[in-house]
Order: structure tokens, then sequence, then C-alpha cells
């Protein structure tokens, strides 16, 4: 059975899952981001999941970037696997403005998350699951 790290189930809203992973909401309105999580129990690195599975995380991340790009159309879109606090593995998929509040830097530690209001999270997470159900059948 999958678990996800408590601070990962803290700190977003379940979208919905694809054939490896997880795909999370990140509660900060400030920024559309997606965070990916391969649904593999005691997993840190990406060398850590097989090579088809390496091969999966790669197509479900493309799948989040464009998905990020259809709906919010960032002028980039920042993708990473940090993983310094929260150990298990898990992809970052941020849409970045040249007009967001953090621009240029990185989103971690430059200002504080400002989680979305009820109505606003529940609006995004119902496009971002009508976006992923049309576009994985």
């Amino acid at each position: 059975m999958f678990k996800l790290d408590s601070r990962l189930h803290n700190d977003t809203f379940f979208v919905c899952d694809l054939s490896l992973c997880r795909v999370l909401l990140m509660n900060d309105s400030q920024f559309p981001w997606l965070i990916l999580v391969p649904m593999k129990n005691d997993i840190a690195e990406i060398i850590d999941l097989t090579e088809d599975e390496q091969i999966r995380l790669l197509k479900e991340s493309a799948l989040a970037s464009r998905a990020i790009q259809h709906l919010f159309a960032p002028f980039k879109l920042n993708v990473a696997a940090i993983g310094n606090v929260v150990r298990q593995l898990h992809v970052h998929h941020v849409a970045r403005f040249e007009s967001d509040c953090a621009w240029p830097k990185p989103v971690w530690g430059n200002q504080p998350a400002v989680a979305y209001d009820a109505s606003e999270a529940e609006a995004r997470i119902e496009s971002l699951r009508a976006w992923f159900k049309s576009n994985t059948q």
C-alpha cells in the first residue's frame, strides 16, 4: 500500500493518480505548482526506479508540464526533483511568470506560501482533473 510522506500530504491537494505517479497541487496560490510522486514506497531517487518506471516518470512529467502550459501559459516551467527536506521521490512542476513574486529566484524559501481559499482550490483542482482526464485516455 502506497504511503505519501506526511509533509507532502499536509502541503498539497490530491488531483489524480496516473499509472505511476500521484498528481498533487501545492497549496500555494502564488504559483500553479504540481508535484508528481511515484506511488512506490521507499524510493528516494529517480535511479531507484526501474528503467521502465524511469521512462514512465518522464512521460508523466511531460504530461504534467503540458497541463501547466495549456492551463496557465507560463513564461517558463521549472521542473525539479530536489528532495532535501522530503526524502520521498517527488518532482515539482512550477509555472513561472516574469510578474510572479519570486521572479527570477527559486520559489522555495523566498516568500511564505499563500494558501488557496477553499473555492479557489476546488476550481483549480477540477480544471486540472478535467485536463488530465481528457488527455490520458
